[in-house]
């Protein structure tokens, strides 16, 4: 069976939220835990733009909080597909903070999440290729093989002398 492919740039979601004092710790600053639940679900839009199936979170593979978000900012999460294997997809976010008074936008944080897509009994099902269309998708997709195989080390899921990119990078 042949996969299907589709470009990159179909998988694009964007949300935007701005932080409520329901959202923030006792310094104010935007919980860790609900910008994950943001993060999660801008993800999980863009693995069902992106396979047109019901798509679950496999893993949370990095998220860098780079930047303090405040009581009051405007948070814009853009996600898109960075590269799918089989059943599973690399999600790629990037989140933005705008100050709500100068509307100056800051990149504030990311996040590379894993999700797989299932049919309705749950089980994984073939996703389609996703195809970079500019420099900026081909290095994340380029990258994205790596990362996954670390992550299935990191996991227990294959072992480090199976990683064929990883040793390119360690090995003359």
């Amino acid at each position: 069976m042949t996969r299907d492919s589709r470009p990159i740039s179909d998988s694009y979601a964007e949300t935007t939220q701005i932080v409520l004092p329901n959202d923030t710790n006792t310094m104010n600053n935007l919980f860790g835990g609900r910008l994950l639940q943001w993060l999660d679900i801008s993800s999980a839009i863009s693995a069902h733009r992106h396979t047109k199936r019901v798509a679950v979170t496999v893993a949370v593979n990095h998220v860098s909080f780079d930047r303090a978000i405040k009581l009051g900012d405007l948070v814009t999460i853009k996600s898109h597909v960075s590269r799918a294997f089989g059943t599973s997809m690399e999600i790629w976010s990037d989140v933005w903070v705008e100050d709500p008074l100068t509307s100056d936008k800051i990149m504030a944080n990311s996040a590379i999440y894993t999700f797989v897509a299932v049919d309705q009994e749950g089980h994984p099902v073939l996703v389609p290729e996703a195809i970079p269309t500019n420099p900026e998708e081909q290095r994340r997709y380029d990258g994205a093989l790596r990362r996954r195989q670390l992550r299935l080390i990191l996991s227990g899921k294959m072992k480090p002398s199976e990683a064929t990119e990883l040793k390119a990078l360690f090995v003359e």
